[in-house]
């Protein structure tokens, strides 16, 4: 508990320097990073070997960020690299048939396109007033990026303490037998009171538009916990199926990156998603 307290208290100081490079290249090179950290943990429970493809996988990882960083500056049509992509990787998997097989192939691809892009929304939700002007302000950006944060690690956190304490009927026991109902519940309201004080935080000390209402937050609030816990609860499936403890051990007490963002892969984009329906609205 204290080694996993101690590293959240680090890991903390450093997510809180990140956000303030926010406009400037340092934000996507380490968004890259990270990806290129997770991606690599899931190549490895894949059992992927074949260092020709594992690079290809880790390549793609690492320039997704900066395609999002930098698209309104590159005009690459998506259809022919996607394509020659696919074509790569089928060779590779051809030269090497004895070693790599198709299910480790389409899990590699998969997981190299879907956790760059899923945390590549944090981007969207830094420009989300350059996408959508007149409707955002500067500063929702960053309400959304500490919005999201919230819901995907205040929800574990909170359901890791309330679970402990009066958790008594099992959640996912074959997937998952340290997580219960109680402390799921207790993770999703808990979550919502702290978004509801962040709401109006920036509400009156920095003018939130009014796109972004009291009503939107708690329900999306509710939604995204839900989603945060399934979202988790699909990355202990994947290890169970591949029969690992943790995706790695560069986070002492946490685990490895995806264990630690594993449910940010499916609350940023469910965010983006809900933002886009808003705003189209």
């Amino acid at each position: 508990m204290k080694t996993r307290i101690i590293t959240g208290l680090v890991g903390l100081v450093v997510v809180i320097s990140w956000l303030l490079s926010m406009y400037t290249p340092v934000f996507s090179a380490v968004l890259a990073i990270v990806a290129a950290i997770g991606v690599y943990e899931l190549l490895k429970a894949f059992e992927v070997k074949n260092p020709v493809f594992k690079g290809l996988c880790l390549v793609i990882s690492l320039i997704i960020p900066f395609y999002f960083e930098y698209k309104a500056k590159i005009n690459i049509p998506m259809f022919p690299v996607v394509t020659a992509v696919i074509l790569i990787a089928l060779i590779i998997m051809v030269l090497d048939f004895k070693n790599l097989k198709f299910e480790q192939v389409a899990c590699s691809l998969f997981s190299a396109v879907f956790v760059p892009c899923a945390l590549s929304c944090i981007i969207l939700f830094r420009d989300v007033y350059v996408t959508y002007p007149g409707a955002y302000e500067k500063t929702d950006g960053i309400f959304l990026i500490l919005f999201a944060f919230f819901c995907c690690w205040l929800s574990d956190t909170f359901a890791y303490f309330v679970g402990r304490k009066f958790g008594k009927h099992k959640l996912a026991p074959v997937i998952s037998p340290k997580k219960t109902i109680e402390g799921a519940i207790g993770g999703i309201i808990c979550t919502a009171l702290l978004n509801v004080a962040l709401f109006f935080i920036f509400k009156y000390k920095f003018a939130l538009s009014e796109e972004i209402s009291i009503i939107a937050v708690i329900i999306s609030s509710v939604c995204l916990s839900v989603i945060s816990i399934f979202g988790d609860l699909t990355a202990s499936t994947i290890k169970r199926h591949h029969g690992i403890k943790d995706f790695g051990n560069l986070l002492p007490g946490h685990g490895g990156v995806m264990d630690r963002f594993d449910s940010s892969c499916f609350v940023f984009p469910a965010l983006y998603a809900i933002i886009s329906v808003i705003s189209a609205i």
